[in-house]
């Protein structure tokens, strides 16, 4: 999977730079990270609905898009997949492989993150 994500990331970073009436992926670059972040959002919702519907195959083909739009997102932001692998080897040597850290409670920050995000999608 790691060399998947790898050639996705790479082939997302080349298909960036070309014409945005052409490449989807040049287009959503276009359209700017708060776009780019919103997608990563609806997707992670259908994934979700899906799952709750029981949709195996539909499920499969969510996370694809998911994964996709989480790539490109990650490119957007100078992040790499090794990036990805160094925080979750990080995780799995405090935690184990199959736990997920603590998150601080939302809180002003939270606010103050989306209350900048939301004046921005409603463009």
């Amino acid at each position: 999977m790691a060399d998947s994500i790898q050639r996705l990331h790479l082939a997302i970073s080349l298909a960036r730079q070309s014409d945005p009436r052409i490449s989807r992926t040049a287009k959503l670059f276009a359209e700017g990270l708060p776009k780019m972040a919103k997608k990563v959002g609806e997707e992670a919702v259908e994934v979700g609905i899906e799952a709750v519907l029981g949709r195996r195959d539909a499920l499969v083909s969510e996370s694809a898009d998911l994964l996709y739009n989480l790539v490109a997102l990650w490119s957007a932001m100078g992040i790499a997949p090794a990036d990805i692998w160094a925080e979750l080897d990080r995780r799995e040597g405090l935690y184990g492989i199959a736990e997920k850290l603590r998150k601080p409670r939302p809180g002003k920050h939270r606010k103050r993150v989306m209350a900048r995000i939301e004046p921005a999608d409603a463009a």
